[in-house]
Parts: structure tokens; C-alpha cells; sequence
């Protein structure tokens, strides 16, 4: 038998068999029994050498951890501007939405604004008895005889205030109206409000914008505030909890209720810059920094612009009634129709349904609230000049969030457009005398006509820019189930 042939020549070290070295190039033949380095072994394993390109445009980048520190500045900071540029953008485009339905929120409109203008109130001439003699001049020789019977008639002077303008009876008139002040006409909806705006001279479509670097600032402060209240008080209160528990529902609650709070500044900043002329002589902020500074001054500095009862009670309201309606009433309607194990995660067709069905219930309580902030954070207080709104604003300010209410429900009406009845002319005075009687049942069958609760109250004031809100409702849910992730691994079906 011959002997087996050595493996000597066979092995090969394992800390250089998958080392992919490529050969020097001005070796000629390769040396079977050299060794390689293990320095150009750790380095030569490599994807690539050509760094990524981040575009402005990634939100979500990618951290270095290469370096000692974990981030990278030049990338967070494109990061920044990017996601501003992109807030900025979208509220560009619903700014317009947005103004259109808080001026219909404070736009005031009183019960007797349908009504007809009162007609001129005339004055008659007293008649004197005259002697004519034979001495005197004989001025009766040029006047009328017809005419002679018939008393003089002068209006009446209308009242004046203490700088001796005529004092304005209605928002109707056209003559006492300021020219700043849009008027009030068939305006039914946000869409009609807007082109209002954009037409009327005082205004124009630039108008439309305003407060939209106050709206930018307070979305992308209270979308990276909320959440690391969140985690805070997670923390804070539930240090032990696991990741894979869910926490209570207050939580998410009192995070929303902070930062609205927190934020509530420049909420009231926004509606007085949406609200006010954009005249430049009739405007009494110039920007969003002029009105903080004016604000403070006025009326009662940081306590004043946070504890005020007529701004802390409804930014309480507000801010509190929002988050419930979103993660609180989903779950109760899911429990109501007896399918309360349903998740986002299992079951996201119905948990959609189940969430827009809430949004839709609860814009009937969160928007008659949203209309009484805006109306109290329109009306100044301290020593602060009112302002030149440019639409009609209550003249008498409202005493708390109870009065607001019941002023806007018994003193107001919502039968916009507003129609005028017609009047009838009568040339001559038999006509007027053999009429008389039958226009005046005329009348009085119109004004007994019983009107409706939704006409004849303020009961619609309260709801203004509700079909506009459900409108958001239904597209927010359409798009939600065309982009949201469908293809995943929890295997729901939906009959």
C-alpha cells in the first residue's frame, strides 16, 4: 500500500480566507507562501467609498453613528428646514380655509339685521296763521294754491354721539358703515366668505393669508411639544411600564391640554391678526411680535394673557374637548355597536369608520366652544384700543363663556343670506289712504309668520364652517385608507 500524500501544503489560516485584498499592481507573480497584513484586512471590506447623498427633503435621516457624538449637524439642520419649508406649505394652503371660518365665527349678526331700514322719520312744518293787509307785500301772489294746503316735511335729525357722528341704528345701513367693515350679505359658507374677502376693497385675495406665519409656528411647536410631554409624564408616572403595555388614555389627554395651553398665546395672536383690517391706517398690529408686545402691555402682561377667566377657561375647554373626541370616543361608539376588540392594527377599515364617526359627533360640541374663544379673544381688556375687525364685531363685550352663549343663541340669527322684503310705492294720496288698511294686514301676516329655530336664533352662529369640517372629516378618511399601510401582517378581514 503506498502512503496517503501530506496536507501540509492544503491549509490555509481562517483569519485569511475571505479577506478579498486585490493583488499590488506592480507585483509580477504572486508569492504562495507570503502572509498577509491583518491591518488591510479590517479596512478592505467595504460597500462603498462614495458617501450617501441626503436630499432636503428626507424628514427622517439616517444618524452617523460613526462619529463620537451620533449626529450629524449639517444633516439635522437640513432636516429642520425641510420640515418647515413643508409645514409652511400646507399651511399656505389652509390659511384661506382657515380665515374664511373664523371671521364667520365672529362675525356678528344681530336679530333685527333682516329687517327693512326704518324709513325716514319727517317732521312736519307747523302751520301759522297769517294777516295779510293791504300795506304788507303780497307773497302769496307766487305760490302754488295747490301746494298752499299742504304742510312742509323735513327729516328728522338723526341721533349723534359726543364727536357728533350720526350714531348707527342698524349694520344695514350703507351710510354709516365704516369702509373697513365687510358687509353683512349673502354670505352662507366658508367658500362664500372667501370670495367676500378677496373681493371686498379693504381686503383683497392677499388677505386671506394673514396670520399664516403665526399658524406655521404654533402647528410645528405643538407637534414636537406633544409628544415629549407625552413621554415625560409617562415617565413621570409610569417608569415601569412595558413597551408593549399600552397607558391610559388620560395621558395623550394631558399632553394635549399642556401644550394648548402653552400655546395659547399665539392662538390669541392669530385670531386678532386674522380679524383685524388689513388697511394699513386702520390696523392696530403690524405683526405677530407688535401685537405680543401691545398684548402684554395692555392687558395684564404673562398673568393676563394666561389666567385671564375670559382665555383660560375656554383654552381649557378647547384643548380638552379635542383630545377626547379623538382617542376616547372611537373606542366608546366601537363598544357601543358591540365590537370593542377592534384596533387600529386588526381592524383599520373599521376603526376608521369608527373615528370619523366621531369626529363628526364630536364637531357638535367642540365647535359652539371653538366659536366662543374666538369671540372672547377678539374683545380687549386693560387699557388695549378695540379693534377695527373687518367684519362686524359685538359692540357691548361678552362677560364669560356662560354669556357668550346665551347672547349669540337669543340676540343673534343665522338666516344668512339675508333677504329684504319688498316695498311698494304708491304715487297718489287716495291711493295711500284707500291701501292703507290692507297694506298693514299685509304687514302684520308677514311678521307673524313663526320663524325657525335655526332662523330665527343664533343657534347657527354656533356652527359655522361645520360643513367644511366634515368635508375634512370624509377626505382625511378616504385618504387615510388609500395611503395607510394595508398590506400588513395582521391578517384582519373585513366582511
Amino acid at each position: 500500500m503506498t502512503a496517503p500524500p501530506s496536507l501540509r501544503d492544503l491549509y490555509i489560516d481562517p483569519s485569511n480566507a475571505w479577506a478579498f485584498v486585490p493583488p499590488a499592481p506592480n507585483a509580477s507573480k504572486p508569492n504562495p507562501t507570503s502572509v498577509a497584513a491583518p491591518e488591510p484586512v479590517v479596512q478592505a471590506y467595504q460597500w462603498s467609498t462614495r458617501p450617501t447623498r441626503n436630499s432636503i427633503f428626507e424628514l427622517s435621516p439616517s444618524l452617523d453613528l460613526s462619529e463620537p457624538s451620533g449626529i450629524n449637524p449639517a444633516q439635522l439642520f437640513k432636516t429642520i428646514v425641510a420640515s418647515t419649508v413643508l409645514q409652511y406649505t400646507s399651511s399656505a394652503l389652509v390659511n384661506p380655509w382657515e380665515v374664511g371660518k373664523l371671521l364667520l365665527q365672529v362675525q356678528w349678526v344681530p336679530r333685527d339685521a333682516g329687517e327693512p331700514q326704518s324709513k325716514e322719520e319727517y317732521v312736519e312744518e307747523e302751520e301759522h296763521e297769517e294777516t295779510f293787509s293791504d300795506s304788507d307785500n303780497d307773497d302769496s301772489y307766487f305760490t302754488d294754491p295747490h301746494n298752499a294746503a299742504t304742510p312742509k316735511r323735513y327729516p328728522a335729525p338723526r341721533p349723534t354721539d359726543e364727536q357728533g357722528y350720526v350714531v348707527r341704528r342698524s349694520v344695514l345701513e350703507e351710510g354709516t358703515r365704516p369702509e373697513y367693515i365687510i358687509p353683512v350679505g349673502s354670505v352662507d359658507g366658508v367658500w362664500s366668505m372667501i370670495k367676500k374677502v378677496g373681493r371686498f376693497r379693504s381686503e383683497g385675495w392677499l388677505a386671506l393669508w394673514k396670520g399664516l406665519l403665526t399658524l406655521t409656528l404654533t402647528e410645528m411647536l405643538s407637534t414636537s411639544m406633544q409628544p415629549l410631554i407625552n413621554q415625560f409624564m409617562q415617565s413621570l408616572f409610569f417608569p415601569t411600564m412595558s413597551p408593549f403595555h399600552q397607558p391610559p388614555v388620560l395621558l395623550p389627554i394631558a399632553s394635549h391640554l399642556l401644550t394648548g395651553f402653552i400655546l395659547s398665546p399665539l392662538d390669541l395672536i392669530r385670531t386678532r391678526l386674522v380679524v383685524q383690517s388689513f388697511t394699513t391706517r386702520h390696523r392696530t398690529y403690524t405683526g405677530p411680535f407688535d401685537a405680543l408686545h401691545k398684548i402684554l402691555r395692555d392687558e395684564g402682561g404673562i398673568k393676563g394673557i394666561y389666567f385671564h377667566p375670559h382665555l383660560f377657561i375656554p383654552t381649557l375647554l378647547d384643548s380638552a374637548l379635542r383630545p377626547i373626541v379623538s382617542f376616547a370616543l372611537p373606542g366608546l361608539i366601537a363598544s357601543y355597536f358591540g365590537v370593542s376588540h377592534i384596533t387600529e392594527e386588526t381592524h383599520p377599515i373599521a376603526w376608521g369608520c369608527a373615528e370619523l364617526t366621531a369626529s363628526c359627533i364630536g364637531l357638535l360640541v367642540t365647535l359652539p366652544i371653538e366659536t366662543i374663544r374666538r369671540r372672547l379673544q377678539v374683545q380687549v381688556r386693560g387699557t388695549a384700543e378695540p379693534i377695527k375687525g373687518c367684519v362686524e364685531l359685538r359692540p357691548a363685550p361678552y362677560n364669560g363663556v356662560v354669556d357668550a352663549f346665551w347672547h349669540i343663541l337669543t340676540e343673534e340669527r343665522s338666516d344668512l343670506p339675508i333677504t329684504h322684503r319688498p316695498r311698494r310705492r304708491r304715487n297718489s294720496k287716495s291711493a295711500r289712504s284707500k291701501d292703507g288698511d290692507k297694506e298693514e294686514k299685509e304687514t302684520d301676516s308677514l311678521d307673524d309668520e313663526p320663524e325657525s329655530i335655526w332662523k330665527g336664533t343664533g343657534l347657527g352662529q354656533l356652527y359655522r364652517g361645520l360643513g367644511t369640517r366634515l368635508g375634512a372629516s370624509a377626505i382625511y378618511f378616504v385618504l387615510n385608507l388609500l395611503i395607510s399601510p394595508e398590506q400588513t401582517d395582521a391578517g384582519w378581514v373585513e366582511i
